[in-house]
């Protein structure tokens, strides 16, 4: 489980340290940084794929992500006896990622690339990384340390064994070095961040392809697109919690029950309801109601991640179904961590009468903090220097 998510100078988050229970609820107003800290979380689990440089890629590079204000906010700016202006900079330029659980952590340091005759000189680099036993880096807890291009990794017998070759500027020392003879616990902690699952928007337009006809096989993980919805369905009353499943149907729509119709391998989602002669098809049900089914496909899975984080959930539901999904979201906690960023305050109610862990984000001099909480009320974290 993770126990602190840390991250410093990607858009509004400049320095923020977050402790994480089993569930969470991260909220605040339009604006406060909450896409930043799902998009952040998201930003970690691409490094394990070696994914995070083009991530940053996608969002408009590393100038685009960084921090925009000042490198340090001082008292006559925060009460208004100083504008708001640019310091001289006293470090390099630097996006910092990472997290730590029980057992293990990791960081990843971003920086901009040294000018070179590249096409790619907009990519951003891998200054640093380091993966580390227990809660808190120390230089006795590391168990991989990547300086630029070289990679040392930690001996059985406490020493220190040099990576023969360098490492490319855009590769993760996750992808490149993490293997299970030489580095088992790296290894270990690559597998585990590969297993967060990530919900965004699902789809339930007239198009979206939960609502099509498709081939079905078994389907224990529901796609990021929903697009198996009907086989992930399927899948669960076969071999997982079919009782589970019926039981949120039946809180959500009283009477309904779902249904998959299976035409020659083509699964169909079709909900029946009572007083109705037929099973409503997956082209029939309403936004809310396919995405409820949705979340059920999603949290019900018989194979949990490590963590699982659901983005604004609550979208096109009917007030009548936050209670309903606020119970499955709580399931799911029972065993695997769950994160859900919402603007609903009604979910993070419902979340938090469930004993979820509120993270309020507001926004001060378009800095990002957390409602509530000083500097001295975050957990202890220390990043690795360049």
């Amino acid at each position: 489980m993770i126990r602190t998510l840390a991250v410093e100078n990607y858009r509004s988050l400049r320095h923020l340290v977050v402790p994480l229970t089993g569930l969470n609820v991260v909220t605040g107003a339009n604006g406060s940084g909450k896409s930043s800290l799902y998009r952040a979380l998201h930003l970690l689990a691409d490094s394990s794929r070696n994914g995070a440089v083009a991530a940053l890629a996608r969002e408009g590079g590393l100038r685009s992500t960084l921090w925009a204000g000042p490198e340090t906010i001082s008292r006559a700016m925060r009460d208004g006896t100083h504008p708001i202006q640019g310091t001289r900079r006293s470090g390099p330029v630097s996006l910092k990622l990472g997290f730590s659980a029980d057992d293990f952590g990791y960081a990843m340091d971003l920086g901009l690339p040294i000018p070179a005759l590249s096409e790619f000189n907009q990519d951003p680099e891998i200054k640093r990384e380091v993966s580390w036993s227990g809660p808190v880096m120390r230089p006795a807890t590391l168990l991989a340390d990547r300086g630029g291009p070289a990679v040392r990794l930690r001996e059985p017998d406490g020493g220190w064994f040099w990576v023969p070759h360098e490492l490319q500027s855009f590769d993760s020392m996750l992808s490149e070095v993490a293997e299970p003879q030489r580095c088992p616990d790296l290894m270990a902690l690559r597998e585990r961040m590969r297993s967060w699952r990530f919900y965004h928007h699902v789809r339930t337009d007239m198009d979206a392809p939960a609502r099509a006809v498709q081939i079905g096989t078994r389907t224990p993980v529901l796609s990021h697109d929903g697009s198996d919805v009907a086989a992930a369905l399927q899948t669960i009353r076969e071999i997982g919690d079919a009782k589970g499943m019926d039981e949120a149907v039946d809180r959500a729509f009283p009477g309904s029950r779902v249904e998959i119709v299976n035409a020659d391998g083509r699964f169909e989602l079709t909900l029946r309801q009572h007083g109705l002669l037929r099973a409503l098809g997956g082209a029939e049900l309403s936004d809310g109601t396919l995405r409820y089914l949705l979340w059920v496909a999603a949290l019900l899975t018989p194979r949990p991640p490590e963590l699982l984080v659901l983005n604004e959930p609550e979208t096109s539901l009917h007030p009548d179904l936050i209670e309903p999904l606020a119970e499955l979201i709580v399931k799911a906690a029972g065993h695997t961590q769950v994160v859900v960023v919402t603007h609903a305050k009604p979910l993070a109610v419902a979340l938090a009468r469930r004993d979820a862990q509120t993270i309020e984000l507001v926004k001060e001099f378009g800095e990002t903090t957390v409602a509530g909480r000083e500097p001295l009320d975050q957990p202890a974290w220390a990043w690795p220097k360049r």
